[in-house]
């Protein structure tokens, strides 16, 4: 299921099989319907993922309807972009930025 965006959403039930068990890293943005820094991430997560998706797996997972998947990762910041490998957390960032900060942050992944 796509979300606004068009980025994928994933949710507690789906979230191991989607994230943990990918064979690509998987970049994770926790949103909220009401987060307006998360709405102004949806052009930059969607221009990410047409780009990088060979490389990368771009999903959101909303934060309200899927608490245990939050709770579980210690999500208190909305947007906290989380990158996954090999099914581990290896990286995380709080907080809206542009494009060209995200894929910075994001190269030791890419």
């Amino acid at each position: 299921m796509s979300g606004a965006t068009g980025v994928p959403e994933v949710t507690d039930a789906d979230f191991e099989a989607e994230v943990v068990r990918s064979e690509k890293p998987v970049l994770v943005e926790f949103t909220a319907d009401w987060c307006p820094p998360c709405r102004q991430m949806a052009p930059v997560l969607s221009s990410l993922a047409a780009e990088e998706g060979e490389r990368l797996r771009v999903v959101q997972l909303n934060v309200d309807a899927n608490p245990a998947t939050t709770n579980a990762f210690k999500v208190l910041s909305m947007p906290t972009f989380m990158v996954f490998e090999g099914g581990e957390p290896v990286k995380s960032m709080v907080g809206a930025r542009a494009k060209r900060r995200l894929l910075e942050e994001l190269s030791d992944v890419l």
